[in-house]
């Protein structure tokens, strides 16, 4: 079983993929669009802010303060077209990514083999360990720090991060 800390690891080197994508982007740079279905950097980044939330939920800790600010990232939310009402600096995104990591992998570090094996439900879906959802969290993140590099190339920045 992969453990706890390699897991948190393992999110912490999404969070820094984030960081070098992201990185010399404007809010405008943030805000552009794929020419087909999709979402912008803004969306994705504070998608996975909502992400790491999730987790924080799934592990029984308290969100941060003002986490219903992040709505406009909620799973299956409408794609960002502009910087308008609910959409957030993504500065101040990356580092609300940062901050619920931080939280997340001070509780990882803590959790018990009990804790990893106990049965939860989450988005009315069926019952699995809190390990199996960590895992399909850490999926879900993975999928959406892939997509930072094609962002980035779509803003114009031309350059190999990784």
């Amino acid at each position: 079983m992969i453990s706890p800390t390699y897991l948190s690891d393992s999110y912490d080197r999404n969070v820094q993929i984030v960081r070098m994508q992201t990185d010399g982007f404007s809010q405008a740079d943030s805000l552009i669009q794929l020419p087909f279905r999709g979402n912008c950097m803004n969306w994705l980044v504070g998608h996975l802010v909502t992400n790491r939330y999730n987790v924080l939920k799934l592990l029984g800790a308290e969100l941060p303060a003002g986490a219903e600010r992040l709505a406009r990232y909620a799973r299956e939310s409408e794609p960002i077209q502009a910087d308008s009402e609910g959409v957030l600096p993504l500065a101040e995104l990356i580092e609300l990514l940062a901050r619920a990591h931080a939280q997340m992998a001070s509780l990882l570090v803590e959790i018990s083999p009990e804790a990893l094996d106990r049965q939860v439900a989450f988005f009315g879906r069926r019952s699995q360990s809190v390990g199996e959802w960590l895992l399909f969290f850490y999926f879900h993140d993975s999928y959406h720090t892939g997509q930072t590099e094609i962002l980035r190339q779509a803003a114009g920045k031309d350059d190999k991060i990784i």
